[in-house]
């Protein structure tokens, strides 16, 4: 299983979604926002707790998640 540190799961915060670090940022919101064209530099300006470490790994988890697993026969 692959390590994300920054990212966490509480199911008292967002109902147990994927967030950064314990706050109330879901990872998908920090990936959809890059998806649309938020550069980096955008997203921190509106989430100054964020880090760019937080950003990276919410991509990265993201690229994890997607990743596509094929059943031999």
């Amino acid at each position: 299983m692959v390590e994300f540190g920054r990212i966490t799961f509480d199911k008292e915060i967002m109902g147990g979604r994927a967030c950064i670090r314990g706050m109330r940022i879901p990872v998908s919101v920090v990936v959809s926002q890059i998806a649309h064209g938020a550069t980096i530099e955008e997203v921190l300006a509106e989430y100054p707790d964020l880090e760019e470490a937080d950003i990276r790994e919410a991509l990265a988890y993201a690229g994890w998640l997607a990743q596509e697993q094929l059943a031999v026969s």
